[in-house]
């Protein structure tokens, strides 16, 4: 019975720390950044400590700031909202970013994320601005 109780609680461990994204409740969830509910899904932002924790954002620049004031937490994955397919999150290291004025966002810094360089080019093209890889949005960021 000891052996049964064990592997149960091991399982269900295993199963409790699982390093997977989340949907995200537009309308219900709240930013754990600045609190607003998340209502606009080309725009919202995920971020999956290391541990497995699930924090959820309305905007890019949330998650950004989110991270730079985590104390003894470590960010391990980045999942961002992306322009072409509203409510679906993609690896924020895969994309690229979109910020003109001509897109607006929940917090005003006009961020905008895309599956690929290519796309956000052809979105720029339209749009005008200037296009990011998420290792220059991050640098750009904490200027």
């Amino acid at each position: 019975m000891k052996k049964l109780s064990f592997l149960f609680l091991f399982v269900l461990t295993l199963v409790s720390c699982s390093m997977e994204k989340q949907p995200i409740a537009y309308g219900e969830d709240s930013c754990d950044f600045c609190k607003m509910t998340i209502v606009d899904q080309i725009h919202g932002a995920e971020l999956l400590t290391d541990k497995g924790k699930v924090y959820k954002f309305d905007a890019l620049e949330c998650m950004l700031n989110f991270e730079a004031e985590m104390g003894k937490e470590k960010a391990g994955q980045f999942y961002t909202n992306h322009f072409l397919s509203p409510g679906e999150l993609i690896r924020a290291e895969e994309a690229s970013f979109l910020i003109t004025e001509n897109i607006p966002s929940p917090m005003g810094e006009f961020i905008t994320a895309f599956p690929s360089q290519k796309e956000a080019e052809k979105v720029q093209a339209e749009k005008d601005g200037e296009v990011y890889t998420w290792g220059a949005l991050k640098k750009q960021q904490n200027q």
